[in-house]
């Protein structure tokens, strides 16, 4: 990134450029990194320095969708900090992924749609002064991967992803909002379904895999979602046939209607739930989503949300993540 001028010190203040040691990131890891302080025409005090994790949310709000900016980790790495006229300062960090920290690249590749971005924000005088933001791009785990592969496997083809705010039904969820990665479903259910939509939620020990379809109406059927939910350790994922499971519950959704399928991957047993609720778009295995990313310029591209989007929701939201003003 280019440095900043820090516009709380005016002209002759110090610049500021945030270095992180790799782009490159996976669910879980620790980011390192730099922040670059590069002293101005007179001495500088700067009483925090604060990193925070930022990604774009979608917000249902009656009938309407909303997107904007969600803080989902805040991290103050130096206090106190003096920057002496005309010297260089650097402040070493480490910043901790959440396992749920939504993937933004597969195969190397940017995923359309999705961003992920670490944001320097330098307090002086009590008051923010907000740097640019740098991106990262979170690849999948090998669990994770290991899902998007059987994906590629069947011949699903991806359609898109974003993150919506919300939590799903029976899952031991961290953040208050989830990804959404969305397929278009492979030609042997053309017809039957329009859409498949796959959600991770990761923790250190677990992976839970979760599908939603959306069945097409016809004369005989009635449409609607039909949901799974797969858990399984990090190291079981590795050894599942996942296309193998996949294909039973998509094959079981397309016959039998829009019943939810919850257990290990080719065991699934009947039940009923809910996905919190419904969004768009998705992620895919390296050579789908290559192809979609094509031509896609990185960078951070992220919108504000409005108060009042909040005013009914009953504050679920408070205590996960923050949304900008």
């Amino acid at each position: 990134m280019f440095k900043r001028m820090l516009s709380a010190f005016g002209v002759g203040g110090p610049s500021v450029d945030t270095v992180l040691d790799s782009p490159h990131a996976t669910p879980g890891q620790v980011i390192t990194g730099q922040v670059r302080i590069q002293g101005g025409s007179v001495d500088a005090h700067i009483d925090q320095i604060v990193l925070s994790l930022v990604t774009r949310v979608e917000v249902e709000h009656g009938d309407h969708e909303f997107g904007g900016t969600a803080e989902f980790l805040r991290l103050p790495v130096a206090r106190g900090v003096r920057v002496a006229a005309g010297q260089p300062l650097s402040v070493p960090f480490q910043l901790p992924l959440p396992w749920e920290t939504p993937i933004t690249a597969v195969g190397g590749q940017p995923l359309p749609g999705m961003t992920v971005g670490v944001r320097t924000e330098l307090v002086i005088s009590g008051a923010p002064d907000k740097g640019d933001l740098d991106p990262v791009l979170v690849g999948p785990l090998p669990s994770q991967e290991r899902v998007l592969d059987a994906f590629g496997q069947l011949g699903f083809q991806f359609r898109g992803a974003d993150v919506e705010a919300g939590r799903i039904h029976g899952v031991n969820q961290q953040l208050g909002f989830y990804q959404e990665i969305e397929f278009f479903p492979p030609a042997q259910f053309a017809g039957r379904l329009n859409q498949v939509e796959l959600t991770f939620v990761t923790s250190p020990h677990e992976l839970v895999v979760v599908l939603e379809a959306d069945k097409r109406g016809g004369l005989l059927h009635s449409g609607g979602d039909a949901f799974g939910r797969f858990h399984v350790s990090h190291q079981d994922a590795a050894g599942t046939d996942w296309a193998s499971a996949i294909n039973q519950w998509m094959t079981q959704v397309a016959e039998r209607g829009g019943h939810a399928a919850y257990g290990h991957p080719g065991y699934p047993q009947p039940g009923y739930g809910h996905h919190g609720h419904h969004g768009h778009h998705g992620s895919g295995m390296g050579g789908v989503v290559a192809g979609a990313a094509a031509g896609i310029v990185g960078g951070m591209v992220l919108g504000e949300v409005v108060e009042e989007v909040f005013e009914d929701d009953g504050g679920d939201f408070g205590g996960d993540f923050g949304f900008e003003e």
